[in-house]
């Protein structure tokens, strides 16, 4: 159910922002198409999330897009040790973001919690992300060094919707 509403509302999002942009683009021709995404995408997400603080509209997002698309013990059947995997992103110091894991086991009695920080000063905000057609999840790698960061269930609109959030929340929090 939540999938759902949450595949309708990033439609919606896109779509208008796809027809913003369009329309400002054809204003301005001499503007980057980037900065003008950018921009519609921030302006969308602040509407949505009720802010207008870019930085908290692109995180309450990405923790929605991490919820939404979390890797549940109920998709992996067949899996010998099937588990849920939970993820929550918060701002760490200047530059950095904090990433929370929580794996907890099919019966939920066993919890095990992870913090990463991720520094991101330097790095290419650019999310890769992998969603091998034998399996039944995707990778977001780490920007540092391309290593898997984060497991979702294998969706790859849900993938590039939290790529993108993703990239723009990194280029947000390298500012500062």
């Amino acid at each position: 159910m939540q999938l759902r509403l949450t595949r309708k509302l990033i439609s919606a999002v896109l779509l208008s922002s796809c027809m913003v942009t369009s329309t400002a683009f054809a204003a301005e021709p001499d503007t980057g198409l980037s900065s003008a995404e950018q921009g519609n995408y921030l302006l969308e997400l602040k509407r949505l999330y009720l802010t207008e603080n870019d930085r908290q509209a692109l995180l309450a997002h990405c923790n929605d897009l991490l919820k939404t698309y979390a890797l549940r013990a109920a998709y992996q059947v067949g899996q010998a040790q099937r588990q849920d995997l939970l993820y929550q992103l918060r701002q760490g110091e200047s530059g950095e973001l904090l990433l929370r894991e929580e794996t907890r086991s099919q019966q939920g009695t066993d919890i095990a919690v992870r913090n990463q920080r991720v520094p991101l000063f330097g790095v290419d905000p650019f999310v890769r992300y992998e969603c091998p057609s034998s399996g039944i999840s995707c990778v977001l790698h780490n920007p540092n060094d391309g290593s898997p960061m984060l497991t979702i269930v294998r969706d790859h609109k849900g993938s590039a919707e939290l790529a993108k959030a993703l990239s723009f929340l990194i280029r947000n929090l390298q500012k500062g």
